[in-house]
């Protein structure tokens, strides 16, 4: 289904210190972004004089390797630390502590004409396609705008002419026809908005784009165009990816390896076929088993989790998850999870889980968990 107005056819490093030693998902793999012990804290400010009164852990000790070319999914409920991780590794947030390396280069290190540079080769795709594009710049200077900032005599990007002619070539390479430069924002649809911001992202020629929650806010119909054309993009332009979405359908379909986010924590990290056949984390477990099954004749048994998810200000002690782990509850609640937090340690080939009994975690105990669950619980789950 073609998408309204879009009358055109669409186209075609040194391992970090401190990161869990994960096998490449193949043989000969580049580390090109790896984050070391990354943390961002929010200050929480009160009192008569505004002073200092808690901190929000959005990202708290988060050790993760990307490699070049792969697209890496990042899953976890709302305001877990997704979208900060991800600002955070491009300096849109400054980090409390911790390194991102990115090809050999210590990005938050960089100041002036070095960070400029690197800025080059990082860019983001925002999650709204509406509020993310000024609705008073016509779509080239938009997408230009990056350009002039980044304009040397090298590059040329200053001269208009050229600043065009490449907005141009950006436009058409996201589907677009290089006359809707002179267009405003508000005269395209949504997932032509989108097209639009990915343009943008491209422009600077970056080797790693964070795309966060690209498809949310569009029709499902249009979900897998977008998809479709950054699985193009990528091979076409050399890119890698961080992907941050909610839908873990999305997700399967899309990503080569996913990591999963709770409480500013990374819990597991896996291969695509590998986390969605045999996650070894409960709380991927419990995720993966609210993925609803196109088929009205299967009833799914979805395990429930219990209670809130904790406060980000006052995150629990020990495992952060086992105030809602259903693990935990059917071992009979060991105080280890509760006292000692578990390290992210690998379980196989490219399989890292910070569970302290993650070998407890099999279809059985899954099925047995879900099936005592009381009424209620599942009721409230449905709703």
């Amino acid at each position: 289904m073609s998408e309204v107005l879009d009358s055109t056819a669409q186209p075609a490093a040194p391992t970090t210190s401190g990161v869990p030693a994960a096998p490449a998902p193949s043989p000969g793999s580049e580390v090109l972004l790896g984050t070391a012990h990354l943390k961002k804290y929010f200050p929480i400010m009160g009192g008569l004089l505004r002073h200092e009164i808690g901190k929000v852990y959005a990202v708290d000790d988060v050790s993760l390797q990307i490699y070049r070319g792969e697209k890496f999914g990042l899953v976890g409920e709302s305001g877990c630390g997704k979208t900060t991780f991800g600002r955070t590794i491009l300096r849109l947030e400054k980090a409390t502590a911790g390194s991102v390396s990115m090809g050999g280069q210590d990005v938050l290190a960089l100041h002036g004409d070095a960070l400029k540079k690197m800025r080059r080769r990082m860019q983001i795709i925002f999650q709204d396609p509406y509020g993310s594009l000024n609705p008073r710049m016509p779509i080239s200077d938009i997408i230009g705008e990056g350009l002039l900032a980044q304009g040397d005599k090298v590059n040329g990007w200053g001269k208009r002419s050229i600043r065009d002619d490449r907005v141009g070539d950006y436009l058409e390479a996201v589907g677009l026809r290089r006359d809707y430069s002179r267009r405003y924002p508000h005269e395209f649809s949504g997932g032509q908005r989108q097209r639009i911001g990915i343009a943008r992202a491209l422009a600077l020629d970056p080797e790693f784009v964070v795309c966060d929650e690209p498809v949310s806010a569009l029709d499902v119909s249009i979900q897998s165009q977008i998809l479709n054309l950054l699985s193009d993009l990528r091979s076409q332009f050399n890119l890698t990816y961080l992907f941050i979405a909610h839908n873990l359908s999305v997700v399967q379909y899309f990503c080569d390896r996913i990591g999963v986010m709770y409480l500013g924590k990374l819990v597991e990290v896996a291969a695509t076929d590998v986390l969605y056949e045999s996650p070894l984390h409960p709380y991927s477990v419990a995720l993966l088993s609210a993925i609803p099954v196109p088929d009205p004749r299967v009833r799914k048994k979805r395990l429930v989790l219990r209670g809130d998810v904790p406060s980000p200000a006052n995150p629990p002690s020990g495992c952060r998850f086992h105030t809602r782990c259903w693990l935990r509850e059917r071992l009979g609640n060991p105080d280890q999870c509760s006292t000692a937090e578990p390290p992210l340690q690998s379980v196989g080939p490219g399989h890292l889980v910070a569970c302290h009994f993650s070998d407890r975690v099999t279809a059985q105990a899954v099925q047995e968990s879900a099936a005592a669950q009381s009424v209620i619980d599942t009721a409230t789950a449905a709703e």
